[in-house]
């Protein structure tokens, strides 16, 4: 009977996947050429962002403008303006300054243009009393640097963080090719599964920050400021950054707590009953959790801890459906034996 190699026996299992098997060496060498590729791979994208530094600080600034759209409590304010500069930012505490009605509008424009009446001239004032949205942005609070060398370290960062992110997709790409052949079929299509959702959920955190979360944020700690009896017309320029870059990460990183939490649910470790017996503890976690991710504001801390809990009640409800899936899928198979 002729022989064929290449056919497993029948009493050995086919091997479902998974890479040539290699020596310890072969796996270092491999390891070595990924952080040259990941480290030449990142330092090229920090040259791109350190040239497109005056863009991130727009993308970062962003927020700090729209915060300026953002009432807080019954306050008022009125812009002061010369021809086309801001000479002034009035807070104020009603709609009336002097004899002088500044409408019902919480925000107002006072014009100072000067009038000739003969050989004299004065100044008038007019009020525009619902001014546009570019004028209301005009009042957002100002950065500035107060260290000549904080200019180059903060771009340094800023190029360094936005390197990172533009180097992921590459980064992730070369970790793949370096993990994935060692996998079984199985546990690729798990791998896969849970990096394409918790990289959706990562960019839905940072996206839910920046668009919703931050600029709420930025007028929250003005508010806090002016309520200690403290003006913020400006702020340092490196503290900010800071402050946004990590606050973004933090809200990132948190959406990533259905993946963790129904990754344990897929090993075994949980399951829906374990998950709502933790109920309780788990708002203390989310708070605590909120206090790491997030800068020192309670604002921030709160909104990420609410967050943070409806994601875990997300969490709890797909593992009792997966629960009541996989009861179903028995009792049919049950039925057709």
């Amino acid at each position: 009977m002729a022989d064929f190699p290449n056919t497993p026996p029948p009493d050995e299992p086919e091997e479902d996947g998974g890479g040539p098997v290699k020596s310890f060496l072969e796996h270092l060498e491999d390891f070595r050429w990924l952080l040259i590729k990941t480290g030449a791979a990142l330092f090229v994208c920090l040259v791109v962002c350190l040239y497109a530094v005056p863009e991130i600080v727009a993308i970062l600034k962003w927020p700090l403008s729209r915060a300026a759209l953002v009432r807080v409590g019954g306050e008022r304010k009125a812009l002061v303006c010369v021809g086309t500069n801001t000479i002034a930012t009035l807070d104020l505490t009603t709609n009336q300054i002097g004899g002088l009605d500044l409408g019902s509008n919480w925000f107002t424009v006072l014009h100072v243009e000067p009038v000739q009446i003969g050989s004299n001239v004065l100044l008038s004032l007019q009020v525009e009393k619902s001014p546009p949205t570019t004028m209301m942005l005009q009042s957002a609070t100002d950065l500035v640097y107060f260290d000549p060398a904080a200019p180059f370290f903060s771009s340094m960062v800023l190029a360094f963080y936005g390197g990172i992110l533009l180097a992921s997709p590459v980064i992730f790409f070369f970790v793949a090719q370096f993990v994935l052949p060692a996998l079984k079929i199985r546990e690729k299509k798990y791998v896969l599964r849970a990096a394409c959702i918790g990289v959706g959920l990562f960019l839905a955190g940072v996206a839910f920050c920046y668009f919703f979360v931050l600029a709420r944020a930025l007028k929250f700690a003005v508010w806090w400021a002016v309520w200690m009896g403290v003006k913020v017309p400006e702020w340092r320029a490196e503290t900010y950054f800071s402050f946004v870059t990590k606050f973004l990460l933090g809200m990132g990183l948190g959406f990533e707590l259905p993946v963790v939490l129904l990754a344990l649910v897929k090993i075994g470790v949980l399951d829906y009953q374990k998950l709502t017996a933790l109920r309780r503890y788990m708002i203390v976690i989310n708070l605590v959790l909120g206090a790491l991710l997030t800068t020192p504001e309670p604002f921030t801390q709160v909104v990420m801890a609410v967050v943070l809990q409806l994601l875990f009640e997300l969490s709890v409800w797909i593992a009792w459906y997966w629960e009541w899936r996989d009861r179903k899928r028995a009792l049919q198979a049950g039925d057709s034996e």
